[in-house]
């Protein structure tokens, strides 16, 4: 079943990418903050490095004027590829959560198959606010689109 909105987030742990290497990251990470997330099909794939990660980068400054703590960005790749792509796209203001095994995915419900492009299992495109764990906005993108889980959309529902 798909998360909704109103529901708390699943207690699953993510990782992300230090200084001092790999590190794991829970739902603590959610806890008292508001935070943007958003989800890619994978890292350095066209659109999310084209469009969807570039949006997040550029509008932080908006965001969190409009009471946003934080932005993550989640997909169902390994850490040493969401570190890289972070560094790569200049994502200093985003928190890369990698979700290698796609457990995150999975639990809210937001899984999409890939296999017809190598990919496997992976997460579907979407952005969401979640206030201290609560999901509050849910933006579901449909198959190919990139519409309503832009930073740009996110934005306008704060």
């Amino acid at each position: 079943m798909t998360i909704q909105i109103g529901d708390t987030l699943p207690d699953v742990t993510f990782t992300t990418m230090t200084a001092d290497g790999p590190e794991p990251v829970g739902q603590d990470f959610f806890a008292g903050k508001t935070v943007a997330l958003f989800a890619v099909p994978g890292a350095f794939t066209p659109t999310c490095s084209a469009k969807h990660l570039p949006g997040f980068i550029d509008k932080a400054g908006e965001l969190k004027a409009k009471g946003v703590d934080a932005i993550a960005c989640t997909s169902v790749n390994d850490v040493f590829v969401m570190g890289a792509w972070g560094k790569d796209a200049g994502a200093e203001g985003v928190t890369m959560l990698a979700d290698g095994n796609g457990a995150f995915a999975e639990a809210v419900g937001l899984t999409m198959d890939g296999s017809k492009f190598g990919m496997g299992t992976r997460s579907q495109r979407y952005s969401m606010l979640v206030e201290d764990g609560i999901v509050k906005q849910l933006n579901v993108e449909g198959p190919g689109e990139f519409k309503v889980s832009t930073a740009d959309y996110l934005l306008g529902q704060l």
